[in-house]
């Protein structure tokens, strides 16, 4: 194994994040109101991809969209990034629920993971990897945190782990 890399933690905006998928957040979102002007909708913050193996969009009955809750145990610093996954059929939103800033770290390549980045999210601010971008699993800061995740269920291989030489170290604060 080679020495560490050690990887900068930069603000997650919806610029820097665009190439890895969408922030999902209502600050600077587009929103109109309904149910007679009680309820704010702020549309379309993400979209859901659903893929077969051939990459077509999903036909019925092949793939769905489903929501579950994952409960991340909260990480010590300095981390040793070693490993990335990545999802190539479907899309994989994370939306916090616990109230909490977390870790996101993503990297760009089709292969392999290359050129690794690490963002800190507010607790107002969902993440959606678009199917197939290398990431880190949940990064949970202070305490065990509960996240809303939308992603895909169906046939095929939907997650690809890929280990790192060299690691990254990540530092917080």
């Amino acid at each position: 194994m080679s020495d560490p890399m050690t990887l900068k933690i930069e603000p997650l905006t919806t610029e820097s994040f665009a190439p890895f998928g969408d922030v999902i957040q209502t600050e600077s979102a587009h929103s109109f109101l309904i149910n007679n002007g009680t309820t704010e909708r702020f549309h379309a913050l993400a979209a859901v991809e659903l893929l077969e193996e051939n990459n077509d969009v999903a036909r019925e009955n092949h793939s769905r969209a489903i929501i579950s809750i994952f409960r991340a145990e909260a990480r010590n610093f300095p981390f040793s990034i070693n490993m990335l996954e990545k999802h190539p059929l479907g899309s994989q939103a994370f939306i916090p629920l616990s109230g909490e800033p977390y870790l996101v770290v993503v990297a760009t390549g089709t292969d392999s993971p290359r050129q690794l980045r690490a963002f800190i999210a507010t607790a107002n601010q969902g993440v959606n990897y678009h199917a197939g971008v290398w990431h880190h699993p949940l990064l949970a800061l202070h305490k065990t945190c509960d996240f809303l995740v939308v992603d895909r269920q169906g046939s095929g291989v939907n997650c690809i782990e890929d280990d790192l030489d060299p690691s990254y170290l990540l530092s917080y604060p």
